[in-house]
């Protein structure tokens, strides 16, 4: 038996004299049957009659929770109105102003101040376009942009409106962190101290897949050449190697890895007559190639992730173009936001005068300060 209300001149107090009467018990002994068969039905629940009470105060207690929640929801979207619009009305939320001020302790002025900053409109509209052509550069990279245009603005205000036209780059999967210490290589700075080589995979509009030989510059990160093929043996990798040497120059050594096309005997017959080092990395140890793999990295997030292939000769035209623009427009984060292309002539310079010569011969890490306003603290990364 349940029985609302409480004390002897409450309701349940009289529910249980009138069933008394009824009866014909006297309303004490009646009350302590109810009281015993309280705490009886307690016990079956497995809940003693003083835990009863503290649930029937947390739910009361929670009750006026929802209830104090529902009053801030109210207050919080009145703020969100009065902030897009300039209206005075509550928008159907059933509060004030004041009552809505009173309630989240903000001051009426604050809630009514409007910026008068200017819109920047041309400012935003161009770092859209920006955005559009470059739809994997984060707001770092579109700042060096807009600074070769002439664009005054700092970093800040760049971040903040990039922020506020939700051009953030989408991240397409986690990176995976390293474990131990980690130091940067240490390669000498000069052009063709160092070439890697490596693959990278894709596939046409109709799923035919076809693969691409890079081939970068570790100093100067540039990439030297990008060859997509739908097969490529040993002895074409050896013919591409031989006429790169007579454009460029001899590397002092090249790093790849331990694949079929790369360990062949045309391969090593190669490097025997041309006299060149080649060094194997540790199977499984792809980060002990890390210029080209972070170069393959960035090829297939800004390039073959955006670009449909409809054969051939349709992907060694854009795979052309877009290494052109990698090596003469895209500023690398790694050379202080400098293009491969003007790093490798700030080398050549730097190499050509005397006083610089005997700095620019020893070894030592490759590290160019970045342009003001951008911040390149980070982690050193090991490349091998």
């Amino acid at each position: 038996m349940v029985l609302d209300g409480e004390g002897q001149h409450g309701s349940r107090w009289q529910a249980i004299t009138s069933i008394a009467a009824k009866i014909g018990c006297s309303p004490n002994t009646l009350n302590d049957w109810v009281k015993k068969a309280e705490v009886d039905s307690g016990r079956r629940a497995g809940i003693p009659c003083d835990m009863a009470e503290k649930m029937k105060a947390l739910e009361r207690e929670n009750r006026e929770l929802r209830q104090a929640n529902e009053i801030l929801r109210k207050a919080s979207a009145y703020f969100a109105m009065r902030s897009s619009t300039a209206g005075r009305s509550d928008g159907g939320f059933g509060l004030s102003e004041r009552r809505a001020c009173q309630i989240a302790g903000a001051d009426r002025k604050t809630i009514r101040y409007r910026s008068q900053r200017a819109p920047d409109t041309e400012l935003r509209g161009r770092l859209r376009e920006l955005a559009n052509e470059r739809r994997r550069f984060g707001y770092r990279r579109l700042f060096v942009l807009l600074r070769r245009e002439g664009e005054p603005s700092g970093i800040n205000r760049i971040y903040r409106l990039y922020r506020e036209e939700g051009l953030t780059v989408r991240k397409r999967r986690a990176r995976r962190k390293a474990i131990g210490t980690r130091a940067p290589i240490l390669v000498e700075a000069r052009a063709n101290a160092r070439w890697s080589l490596d693959f990278v995979h894709d596939q046409f509009a109709c799923g035919r897949r076809f693969r691409v030989l890079n081939i970068v510059d570790d100093v100067t990160r540039e990439c030297l050449a990008a060859i997509p093929d739908t097969s490529i043996s040993g002895r074409r990798v050896a013919r591409e190697l031989t006429a790169l040497i007579e454009r460029r120059g001899k590397p002092g050594m090249i790093v790849s890895d331990n694949g079929t096309e790369l360990t062949s005997n045309a391969i090593l017959k190669w490097c025997a007559e041309n006299r060149i080092e080649w060094h194997y990395i540790a199977p499984g140890k792809p980060m002990q190639n890390g210029f080209v793999e972070s170069f393959n990295g960035r090829m297939r997030d800004e390039f073959l992730n955006e670009t449909l292939f409809r054969n051939l000769a349709h992907a060694r035209d854009l795979i052309a173009a877009w290494v052109a623009d990698y090596n003469t427009e895209r500023p690398h984060s790694a050379l202080g936001y400098q293009t491969p292309a003007d790093y490798a002539q700030t080398l050549t310079t730097a190499i050509a005068r005397p006083a610089a010569r005997d700095e620019s011969s020893a070894r030592r890490a490759i590290a160019q300060p970045a342009p003001f306003g951008v911040n390149t603290n980070r982690a050193p990364v090991a490349a091998g």
